[in-house]
């Protein structure tokens, strides 16, 4: 009887002391991983409404300072975009278990630029330009758009933000060669118009 008494009077003591017994600021970790496609500086999240922190370009991962209770409401919010991004939070609103919870993401879509060249000298036939998988019959001179729109309006061939880009001959003309002037480089936040491609 005792030793039952001992027993409930600790328990008790801890639990009107809880922060002593290493509660109070919750005992789980809250992480985000993974964090997917942020290449600039500039968002912000926050967990419950509170103060916003930043998370830098190039993370994989972030984990909050404070820490969270057992059975106690999450909810990660984007509170600033970043300026090249649209970037959205998965699994980010839940409440704990008795282990730290997992499968919490961010991924982030780089804004999208048009990229066009402006071709001159061409008159043979058969030139193709490619920028990674993609391929690009050209059979005329002048402005040459690398943004392909299908009928229902889909874009395809532009650059996101932030993300590098290099579009060389795969097939030069018949009886002709061509040379891509600025064609590579890294996509900043406006369309890419100073590519130029000369025939002789």
């Amino acid at each position: 009887m005792k030793n039952l008494y001992l027993r409930t009077s600790l328990a008790l003591a801890c639990a009107f002391g809880l922060a002593a017994c290493g509660g109070g600021g919750g005992d789980l970790l809250l992480f985000i991983s993974p964090i997917y496609g942020l290449t600039k500086d500039g968002m912000t999240i926050r967990n419950n409404g509170g103060t916003p922190v930043p998370v830098a370009a190039g993370s994989a991962t972030y984990t909050f300072a404070d820490r969270i209770g057992v059975d106690e409401n999450f909810n990660i919010e984007i509170v600033t975009q970043p300026p090249n991004a649209t970037c959205t939070v998965i699994n980010g609103k839940g409440k704990t278990g008795s282990y730290t919870p997992t499968g919490i993401a961010i991924n982030c879509i780089a804004t999208p630029h048009n990229v066009s060249a402006t071709v001159s000298g061409l008159v043979g036939t058969g030139l193709e330009v490619v920028n990674g998988a993609q391929r690009y019959p050209i059979t005329a001179n002048g402005v040459f758009s690398f943004t392909l729109t299908a009928a229902d309006g889909t874009k395809t061939g532009q650059v996101g933000d932030g993300n590098a880009y290099g579009y060389v001959i795969l097939t030069q003309p018949t009886g002709q060669s061509c040379v891509v002037e600025n064609g590579g480089g890294i996509m900043g936040s406006t369309d890419v118009t100073n590519i130029n491609i000369k025939c002789v």
